[in-house]
């Protein structure tokens, strides 16, 4: 048997199990004040269970907190919160689990933002990386190079995707990649391409090495706007997608332009979020409106894949999750303005 899906079902058997008693070591959840919606695992090696949360409120007027497990109380705790002007669209932590720079985070919003932690205590503003156009467009998502943890690309509404050096705090290329708004962007575990989807309905491959040119990976049918997409941590060579107010994700090949692999689907609404598992080729996790998280097991692909290999149900529709690099058998989804981390 394929040792991934061997260690999945066993801890299938494992959830539901706890399920039946609670969930108690399972499953661990977090109010907040707000409604939660960008979310993120801290990547530092002696923070295990740190996470950042963003509040969305239709003000300025926003907050960021940073949240810790208490194991022995098991239960989070807040360690410090700070202001965040808009909601923030999407927050990271530097991928950086050997602990070899700062203590960082970044968020975007109105523009990227780099944040320092210290102590665990206190968060102060390290730089705004603003483009130096009069008029800067809001910038919808971002993603950090986990080969090269100086380099951040952002997705904007303005058709652009930005390379940031956030070490020189500047711009390393910008460029047009869309007809539209892009709405999302992803490294590739090779340090030099990256792609981005966009309102145009299209998936586009990037190489920094040379930006004359793109690849068109994908194209919806009817323009239907795609919104997400995450490129598999550890096999280059595969990229999924989320259409716009879809039940489904598309798994895409690179090496097979516009010829999608496979749609897997068992969500009864829209999917909203997606994350490959970091330490598995095959596994990736999707949540929507439909209350669920689902984890797939992709290593025999088909041309539709219906049956998920774990299934979570929460208490409301799921906006988003994260899966830690640090801790990779967790995962961490929010609802409304709940958090909760899930074994799996």
């Amino acid at each position: 048997m394929n040792p991934e899906l061997q260690y999945y079902q066993q801890q299938q058997q494992l959830v539901d199990q706890n399920m039946d008693d609670g969930a108690q070591n399972q499953v661990f959840s977090y109010q907040a004040p707000w409604i939660i919606y960008a979310l993120g695992f801290s990547n530092r090696p002696g923070y295990n269970y740190r996470i950042g949360i963003g509040s969305f409120l239709e003000d300025v007027d926003n907050q960021i907190e940073i949240i810790q497990l208490n194991e022995e109380k098991q239960m989070f705790e807040k360690k410090c919160s700070f202001e965040h002007t808009y909601p923030p669209t999407k927050l990271i932590w530097i991928p950086d689990i050997n602990g070899e720079y700062s203590d960082i985070l970044a968020t975007s919003g109105e523009y990227l933002k780099i944040w320092e932690v210290k102590n665990n205590e206190t968060v102060v503003s390290k730089c705004d990386l603003i483009n130096s156009n009069e008029f800067s467009a809001p910038l919808t998502s971002f993603d950090w190079n986990i080969k090269n943890q100086n380099l951040i690309g952002t997705a904007s509404i303005d058709t652009t995707c930005t390379i940031w050096d956030i070490e020189k705090e500047t711009v390393f290329t910008q460029l047009i990649a869309h007809d539209k708004e892009v709405y999302d962007i992803s490294f590739s575990p090779d340090k030099n391409l990256f792609a981005s989807v966009g309102a145009d309905g299209s998936a586009r491959q990037f190489d920094l090495r040379n930006l004359e040119h793109s690849t068109v990976l994908y194209e919806t049918e009817n323009n239907i706007p795609l919104l997400k997409l995450a490129w598999n941590r550890n096999d280059q060579h595969y990229v999924a997608v989320i259409e716009m107010d879809q039940s489904h994700v598309t798994l895409l090949d690179t090496r097979q332009p516009l010829t999608p692999v496979c749609k897997f689907n068992n969500h009864k609404d829209c999917v909203n979020a997606l994350a490959w598992a970091p330490q598995s080729s095959s596994h990736i996790c999707t949540v929507g409106d439909d209350c669920q998280s689902l984890i797939w097991d992709l290593s025999e692909l088909r041309p539709e894949i219906t049956d998920p290999l774990l299934e979570y149900k929460a208490d409301g529709e799921i906006a988003n999750l994260s899966w830690s690099l640090l801790q990779n058998e967790w995962l961490a989804i929010c609802f409304q303005n709940n958090l909760q981390i899930l074994k799996v």
